[in-house]
């Protein structure tokens, strides 16, 4: 499965995904800036699950035609040590995330 992380989340998450998880991000694709509508259409050709920070993905966009799983981390800030306890959690969504499917992981 290919994972992309969002521009505002930290690079480090990037060790706590399962070992059949190809995970990349936004910056290093070079996507940074991109509005959210455009940001999942290029993502959906490349990946499988887009995982941010973003509560407003799902009022934001018509999701309907997506084809790309969205997680929706949940935390007191993109800080690592914030985040690195939602990823048990993040790693069972991805085993059954679906395209165009919306899931948030709070602690």
């Amino acid at each position: 499965m290919r994972v992309l992380l969002d521009e505002n989340l930290p690079h480090q998450l990037r060790g706590l995904f399962e070992d059949n998880m190809e995970v990349v991000t936004v910056s290093y694709r070079g996507w940074q800036g991109q509005g959210n509508g455009e940001l999942l259409r290029i993502a959906e050709n490349e990946f499988d699950a887009f995982i941010t920070m973003d509560q407003g993905i799902p009022n934001q966009q018509n999701l309907s035609d997506i084809k790309i799983g969205i997680i929706v981390l949940e935390a007191e800030s993109n800080r690592f040590e914030n985040l690195s306890p939602l990823m048990p959690e993040v790693n069972a969504v991805l085993k059954t995330l679906k395209n165009g499917q919306i899931v948030h992981v709070r602690f």
